[in-house]
């Protein structure tokens, strides 16, 4: 007789509350869990769970997993089915490398557009990142340090560009990159936020782009060091 595998953990953490498809509800959740890191890189994704989980056909779940392969989030592979997508350190610094370029395009214009509003968002980002650093919450620093990026370049008023850069990011996201690097090295790229909120309150563009650059060199450098998945 088979005995019945237990229920994969984190696919009862889907919120089964939605408004439209059950593709868009299903989609929304699986990249919420994997973005924020409760499905980690190379974690199988059952879609026959999921879809039982949701009380609909596999459908809806390929659909939406079909379109996390493409956005890079997951991966198929013909024996293991999907899969959280995985990235080599190399593959890592080269999303690293696409995230400065992008960063470093938005910033002048950031600065020419921004308001006192901006100023106040890019200023809660920080607080909340340094709150997560210091509470040792890895996934409120992962979060609240891509909103504070997130926040300098949607000052700039270029959503396009924000997208891009957005969806580069995620793809690094279920690395967990900051899990995976000392403390001291934390605080030495919160301590550049800090610099580079400083620069951006006062209006000035070079300052602010060779912090971004500074910090990017040393995120591309940190990704070397981190072990393969």
């Amino acid at each position: 007789m088979r005995v019945p595998r237990p229920p994969t953990a984190w696919v009862a953490t889907l919120s089964t509350s939605w408004r439209g498809s059950a593709r868009e509800a299903i989609l929304g959740e699986l990249k919420r869990v994997i973005l924020d890191g409760a499905a980690g890189p190379g974690l199988p994704i059952p879609v026959d769970e999921v879809a039982a989980h949701y009380q609909v056909s596999r459908i809806p779940v390929r659909e939406a997993l079909m379109i996390l392969v493409g956005e890079g989030l997951v991966e198929h592979r013909a024996r293991a089915g999907y899969i959280v997508a995985t990235l080599t350190p190399g593959e890592l610094r080269e999303f690293y490398l696409v995230r400065e370029a992008l960063e470093a395009a938005a910033l002048a214009a950031a600065v020419r557009r921004a308001t006192d509003a901006d100023d106040e968002l890019v200023s809660a980002a920080h607080l909340a990142t340094s709150a997560a650093i210091q509470a040792g919450d890895s996934r409120g620093h992962h979060r609240e340090s891509r909103r504070f990026h997130l926040a300098l370049i949607n000052a700039g008023g270029m959503p396009r560009l924000a997208h891009m850069f957005e969806a580069a990011w995620n793809m690094t996201e279920p690395a967990r990159p900051m899990d995976h690097v000392s403390r001291e090295a934390v605080a030495v790229l919160n301590e550049d936020h800090e610099r580079m909120l400083a620069a951006f309150r006062a209006r000035d563009t070079n300052a602010l782009l060779e912090i971004s650059r500074l910090h990017h060199s040393r995120l591309q450098n940190f990704a070397l060091d981190l072990p393969e998945h």
